[in-house]
């Protein structure tokens, strides 16, 4: 009997061509996660910050109610600082996209967020509001 020899091609490894789409592919997914926690991080600065002035704004309204003679526009963050709730030693802040501190402005109804050291006074500072919308809560009350 004749016996027949198969030649087999074993194929070991990977081509040039396979590791290049390889690695496309892990670049592109490691860029969509970079970007998309990008957008996460600014987003929970956004509800933590409008938490914060929630709060303020809570603080502010609770205070008017209590003195119902006193003009918003003469409100100071001394004033309103035993009305937050858990009464912290220093009145809350935020932190802006970029990370610089945000003060809040209270002589508004409703406050809002300021990059100026300005926080009262009858002279309302730039409203910093990097959503472009006053009623969406993100960095803002809304109204």
């Amino acid at each position: 009997m004749k016996s027949r020899s198969h030649a087999h091609s074993s194929r070991s490894g990977f081509t040039l061509l396979e590791l290049t789409m390889v690695i496309s592919v892990m670049l592109l997914l490691i860029t969509v996660g970079l970007k998309a926690n990008s957008g996460f991080k600014n987003w929970k600065l956004a509800r933590e910050a409008s938490d914060t002035l929630r709060t303020v704004y809570v603080a502010q309204r609770t205070f008017l109610a209590d003195n119902p003679t006193v003009p918003v526009t003469s409100l100071t963050h001394a004033q309103l600082l035993p009305y937050i709730q858990n009464s912290p030693a220093a009145f809350p802040t935020a932190t802006a996209i970029n990370g610089s501190a945000l003060n809040i402005f209270v002589g508004v109804s409703p406050p809002f967020f300021t990059t100026t050291g300005v926080v009262s006074g009858t002279n309302p500072p730039v409203r910093y509001d990097p959503s472009g919308s006053l009623t969406d809560s993100l960095w803002d009350v809304g109204e």
